[in-house]
C-alpha cells in the first residue's frame, strides 16, 4: 500500500468559476483576460475554448480567430480566491488537505486503509461529488493518486478535463517514460533548455541518469529530489516547500517598451525577494523570460552565491537584461524566477560580504510593506511599475495580503 497522495486539480479554474457564477457563460467558449485588448493574452481558457486551440498565453486577437464568438471577461481574482477557500474546506471534509499547492491545486493525505487502491479511488469519486454539490457543478476536477505528491500531480495532468488516474510505485519510473520532461512539475522553460543541453528530452532519458549526474545538472539537491520523485519515493518536505518562486506580468498596450518592461521586471524581482525571505530560503539562481508580441521567447539565467539580498538580485537582473537580443521586438510579457534554494540551516553566505546589516534592512523594509501595503518602500528602479505586481499576477500561489498588495 504505497499510495500516499491524492491531488485535486481544478480544470480551467478561473474560467470555470466565471461559468459557475454567470449562467450565460456555461457551455460556451470563454477566455479570461487581464484587460480588454486584442494584443493582450488569455490568462485562462474554458474547456470549450481549449477545444478550438485557445489556451493560457494565447493572444486575444488569435483567440478570436481560432474561436469566433469566444466570450471574454476581465479576471476577478478576489472571486477566484473566495471559491478557492470554499473548495479547500469541502475537500478537507472528505480527505485531509495536507498542502495547498496553488489556487487550483491541493494535495491530500492518504493514510491507513485509505492507501488501498479501491478505497483511494472511492475517496476520489467522493471528492468530485462533494465539489459538484457543495461548491459548484461547473467546477470540474482532475484527480491524481500516487505514492508521493509529485507522482499524484503528474497523474492528474494525464487526463483532462474531469480525469482520474492512479499510478502505483511498482509502475515507476516506466509509467512516465514517454512523457516530455516539460510535463514534469518543477521543470520550466529554463530547466527544459538546460536538460536538453544534456540530451535529456523525455523521462526515459531522465531516468537513465544517476543521482549524482542529476545533482550536477540541477546544480544542487534539486537533482537528487527529482531522481527520487520519479521513482515514487516518499518525500519529506516541510509544509509549503517549493523549488522556485516566480512572478510574471502581461504589459498593457501603452507600456510595451523596454523601459517600462524593465521596470515591471525589477518590481517583480523585488516582490519575489520579499516572498523568498518570508519563506526562509536563499536562492542560488535567477532566471528571466520575455515573451514577444510576435509569439517568440527569450530567456537567460545566472548562478549566484545563495542569497536573499534584493540588491544582489537586481544587479544580476541588470546583467541578464543587458544580454537580451538587440532586435527591436515588442515585449508582451515579462517573467522572472528564483530557484536552486538553500535552507537557512545550510546557508553559508559570501566570504566577502557581511549580511547582518542587509538582513536588518530588509526585515525593516518587509515589515513596512506588510504594515502599510502597496509598496510603501521599494527600490527606485521599479518606480515606473509601482502600480504593477498585484493580485492580477497571482496564479501560482494564493495571494497573501501582506506581500501581494
Amino acid at each position: 500500500m504505497t499510495l500516499r497522495s491524492l491531488l485535486v486539480d481544478f480544470n480551467s479554474y478561473f474560467a470555470s468559476v466565471e461559468q459557475q457564477v454567470e449562467p450565460r457563460l456555461r457551455g460556451r467558449p470563454l477566455g479570461v483576460v487581464p484587460m480588454m485588448a486584442d494584443t493582450t493574452v488569455c490568462i485562462a481558457a474554458s474547456v470549450e475554448a481549449k477545444k478550438f486551440g485557445v489556451k493560457t498565453g494565447t493572444k486575444v486577437g488569435d483567440a478570436k480567430k481560432l474561436c469566433p464568438g469566444i466570450e471574454l471577461v476581465v479576471a476577478r481574482h478576489e472571486l477566484y480566491i473566495d471559491y478557492h477557500h470554499r473548495a479547500v474546506e469541502v475537500v478537507d471534509s472528505v480527505v485531509p488537505v495536507r498542502a495547498v499547492l496553488s489556487i487550483d491545486e491541493m494535495d491530500c493525505e492518504l493514510t491507513g486503509r485509505w492507501r488501498e487502491p479501491e478505497r483511494a479511488l472511492r475517496i476520489a469519486h467522493d471528492v468530485k461529488a462533494a465539489i459538484r454539490t457543495r461548491v459548484g457543478e461547473h467546477l470540474r476536477t482532475s484527480i491524481g493518486i500516487g505514492p508521493n505528491t509529485f507522482i499524484a500531480k503528474t497523474a492528474s495532468d494525464m487526463v483532462k478535463p474531469d480525469g482520474l488516474v492512479m499510478i502505483r510505485e511498482e509502475e515507476l519510473p516506466d509509467r512516465l517514460f514517454d512523457l516530455e520532461v516539460r510535463a514534469l512539475s518543477g521543470v520550466g522553460k529554463q530547466m527544459e533548455r538546460r536538460l536538453h543541453r544534456h540530451g535529456i528530452r523525455t523521462v526515459r532519458d531522465l531516468a537513465g541518469k544517476t543521482k549524482e549526474e542529476l545533482h550536477a545538472i540541477w546544480g544542487g539537491v534539486g537533482g537528487d529530489v527529482m531522481w527520487s520523485r520519479i521513482r515514487g519515493e516518499e518525500q519529506h518536505e516541510r509544509d509549503g516547500d517549493t523549488h522556485s518562486i516566480s512572478h510574471s506580468s502581461v504589459l498593457g498596450p501603452e507600456h510595451r517598451n523596454p523601459e517600462h518592461a524593465y521596470a515591471v521586471l525589477n518590481r517583480l524581482a523585488q516582490k519575489a525577494a520579499m516572498r523568498l525571505r518570508k519563506a526562509g530560503y536563499y536562492a542560488a539562481r535567477i532566471s528571466v523570460d520575455l515573451k514577444y508580441l510576435d509569439g517568440g521567447h527569450w530567456g537567460a539565467e545566472m548562478r549566484l552565491v545563495d542569497t536573499q539580498d534584493t540588491k544582489t538580485f537586481l544587479a544580476a537582473l541588470d546583467q541578464l537584461w543587458a544580454k537580451r537580443p538587440a532586435a527591436k521586438r515588442t515585449i508582451l510579457r515579462v517573467g522572472m524566477a528564483y530557484s536552486d534554494f538553500v535552507a537557512e540551516a545550510d546557508h553559508t553566505g559570501s566570504l566577502f560580504a557581511s549580511e547582518a546589516k542587509s538582513q536588518a534592512l530588509y526585515a525593516t523594509l518587509d515589515q513596512l510593506n506588510a504594515r502599510f501595503g502597496k509598496q510603501a518602500v521599494y527600490f527606485a528602479s521599479a518606480h515606473k511599475a509601482r502600480d504593477r505586481g498585484g493580485l492580477h499576477i497571482a496564479f501560482n500561489h494564493i495571494p497573501d495580503p501582506k506581500t501581494d498588495k
